[in-house]
């Protein structure tokens, strides 16, 4: 925890951006009836039957301080699909940045052995080199500020009704770009100090040294 909490309050450096990663699966949901459409002094009128769609997984990288996010949309999360989501993060979206501080949960597929599933041990290598590591804490990943862009799409986005992959891509790039357009900033405001007042319950208990 207290490993996360000093990265947080690392001064901001665009030459060593700290970028911070997370998922959620997402489930597909057509409409059984056409909705009636809003008219004048009457609301949009949505039936409550709904079709599945199947269910896909949403990936998203975000760097806090600097106000930028990459939203993508995959049909699985496999260990395949996590190595070709941080290729494009080191190639596509800092590929002039020698390392990428990258915060995220301890999920089975999120380790560098997943590069070495998806790429040749060279292209593998490459990639890991650039990246510096830091996992949150079992049952802590609330410390992943990608969690709070997570939550802030959505309320803004994904609280509705969404029936394929495509729309969703799309709903979701629209998202992005606007996010992005307005530099929306994320600001932690929790410590290590914080932690050590707050959270004293989880840290291990000393007796006063005697002196003789």
């Amino acid at each position: 925890m207290e490993d996360i909490l000093d990265i947080y309050e690392m001064p901001y450096n665009p030459t060593v951006p700290v970028v911070c990663m997370d998922e959620k699966p997402y489930q597909l949901f057509g409409e059984a009836r056409e909705p009636l459409p809003m008219r004048p002094g009457d609301t949009k009128k949505v039936d409550s039957e709904y079709v599945r769609n199947g269910t896909c997984s949403i990936f998203v990288f975000v760097e806090p301080l600097g106000g930028v996010r990459h939203v993508s949309v995959r049909a699985h999360r496999t260990a395949i699909d996590w190595a070709e989501e941080i290729r494009y993060l080191v190639d596509v979206s800092y590929p002039d940045r020698n390392k990428i501080i990258l915060v995220m949960d301890n999920l089975n597929t999120h380790a560098l052995s997943s590069l070495y599933k998806a790429f040749p041990a060279p292209e593998a290598r490459r990639i890991a080199k650039k990246l510096e590591i830091h996992y949150t804490p079992k049952h802590g990943s609330w410390l992943d500020i990608a969690e709070i862009e997570l939550n802030v799409m959505t309320r803004q986005c994904l609280s509705r009704r969404i029936e394929d992959m495509d729309l969703l891509c799309q709903e979701l790039a629209a998202w992005e770009r606007e996010r992005n357009e307005h530099t929306a900033c994320i600001q932690w405001q929790f410590t290590t100090d914080n932690a050590r007042t707050k959270l004293v319950s989880l840290y291990p208990k000393f007796s006063p040294i005697e002196e003789n």
